[in-house]
């Protein structure tokens, strides 16, 4: 078994200087934490992968493709291979789970 705290995710993360923090690396998936804070611009292009985000903390906007939703704690979304994605009017610092599958290359 592999466990993980959020608050010590977070502590590594923020450590590293980096938005984003990949904790679990397996065969048919890969998981990380992604962190934007209030007011910040998402850099993410399309990914080649499956991603699925489960919002821990914050609040914000997403557009998937043409669609757009608020999203805050508890909020999951999908997102389809190669589909351009955004959060944006990011109002509370945001911290999101993500799921890769295939693993994030």
């Amino acid at each position: 078994m592999k466990a993980f705290r959020l608050d010590e995710l977070e502590a590594e993360r923020a450590a590293n200087d980096g938005a984003y923090l990949q904790f679990l690396r397996e065969r048919n998936m890969s998981v990380g934490l992604y962190a934007l804070d209030a007011g910040a611009h998402d850099p993410q292009n399309p990914h080649d992968q499956d991603e699925v985000y489960f919002v821990a903390s914050g609040r914000a906007s997403i557009t998937v493709g043409l669609e757009t939703t608020q999203v805050a704690r508890g909020s999951v979304i999908y997102v389809p291979a190669g589909v351009a994605h955004k959060f944006h009017h990011i109002s509370e610092d945001l911290r999101v789970l993500v799921v890769f599958s295939p693993p994030e290359a």
